[in-house]
């Protein structure tokens, strides 16, 4: 029965030291920044539900004139709201852990760093290669067929060099000459 009391009494002091724990204030290393996506923005949370109190914003290095609430909106993210953030309770001097915000605005971008400029002249360089084997190729087939004499086709009857005139006067190349300016 004795070693039951002990054990009763050890949890009891237990529960106290934890509930006075949860009431002390929260140091700089608790106030750690959430980033939250809802349907219209971006919302920043300092903390958890566990801090309690007035909380102040920090954003690249300058204290933001606001409510002091542990949610910070930022808005969407075409607004363009990088930076870096901090947080703090109101009555504490040191800040939390800072968390840098960095949206991507374009959807279609290419960053432009070593790899992928390299990227881009051994594709480039690939490309030039295939193209030029394929014309080498294609150009290359012609020269295994010889012509013939059966492939000839005669445009002229009786080897002749030119047709004749023909005899009537009002055809558009019946006649050969100059060509009599009409005055309108």
């Amino acid at each position: 029965m004795g070693s039951q009391r002990h054990l009763i009494s050890a949890m009891i002091i237990g529960f106290i030291v934890q509930s006075v724990d949860s009431q002390a204030p929260a140091s700089a290393e608790d106030l750690t920044i959430q980033m939250v996506t809802k349907e219209r923005g971006v919302v920043l949370r300092c903390g958890t539900d566990s801090v309690k109190g007035n909380i102040t914003w920090q954003k690249d290095g300058n204290e933001m004139m606001m409510e002091h609430s542990n949610e910070l909106d930022l808005g969407a993210p075409a607004d363009d709201p990088r930076g870096v953030y901090r947080c703090r309770l109101t009555e504490t001097e040191s800040w939390g852990q800072p968390l840098q915000v960095f949206f991507r605005m374009c959807q279609n971008c290419i960053e432009l760093d070593a790899a992928t400029i390299s990227g881009l002249v051994v594709a480039d360089v690939v490309a030039t290669a295939f193209l030029a084997v394929a014309v080498y190729c294609i150009a290359g087939q012609d020269r295994r067929r010889l012509p013939r004499a059966s492939d000839k086709q005669t445009l002229l009857a009786n080897e002749q060099l030119y047709q004749p005139l023909g005899e009537r006067d009002n055809g558009q190349y019946s006649r050969i000459g100059v060509a009599r300016t009409q005055k309108r």
